[in-house]
């Protein structure tokens, strides 16, 4: 068990950040919003629910849940033209004060790639620190799967994500922050989680994590201290 101060430290001397996406940096679950844009919010979320809770294997609930939204890719832009996804309060202040301190950002999410690389272009996020799973699209627009390759379509795969990026960087401490079991799961590999309540609190995150919050003002008065 590691003191909360040791975590602090940690989280101020940290080399790189990962940010989970939705019901983190965004107020949604993107998923959801793209099934209620599509006509079948109800079944979907039911199915998100079981995920977020670790019930259901993530490729699993993924396959599952894109066949039923079948998003056509005139649909996926439609979406981020006209309900493009709500930035976390305190997000914004919170990377741009990490990109200062010379901290790499990452993205990294189960969501989809064309929604997370429109909110990594409102944070000043690279595309190249944007790690997501891809929609395919036959030559029509219509919805042809997703790529089954991609780390973050696999339990598990927010730690492949992290082994890699230490691999690749020779990052020597890594902070995970999110809200979900996935996010938890991904800490080791991450030498920090910091659990985050602030738009969704997830009890078995919230009663396991060493570090909880509910505010990112928090994590900036870490840095200003």
């Amino acid at each position: 068990m590691v003191s909360h101060s040791e975590l602090r430290k940690l989280f101020c001397s940290a080399d790189a950040v990962c940010f989970d996406v939705d019901s983190t940096v965004i107020r949604e679950e993107g998923i959801d919003e793209l099934a209620k844009f599509c006509g079948v919010e109800d079944a979907v979320s039911e199915m998100t629910r079981r995920a977020m809770g670790g019930a259901v294997p993530f490729k699993a609930a993924l396959t599952e849940r894109l066949a039923l939204i079948q998003p056509s890719r005139e649909q996926v832009q439609r979406l981020i033209a006209e309900h493009p996804p709500h930035l976390t309060p305190g997000i914004r202040e919170l990377v741009s004060r990490l990109q200062e301190r010379n901290v790499q950002v990452f993205l990294i999410s189960g969501g989809f790639r064309s929604i997370v690389e429109h909110v990594a272009s409102k944070l000043n996020i690279p595309s190249t620190n944007v790690f997501a799973n891809r929609l395919k699209f036959y030559f029509n627009g219509e919805y042809a799967g997703f790529d089954e390759m991609q780390p973050t379509a696999e339990s598990g795969g927010k730690g492949k994500v992290i082994k890699l990026l230490k691999e690749k960087f020779h990052f020597k401490k890594v902070v995970m922050i999110g809200d979900g079991a996935t996010d938890m799961e991904a800490c080791p590999p991450a030498d920090v989680f910091i659990g985050f309540g602030g738009n969704v609190i997830r009890q078995q995150v919230k009663d396991n994590s060493e570090w909880y919050i509910t505010d990112f003002v928090e994590l900036l008065g870490e840095l200003e201290e």
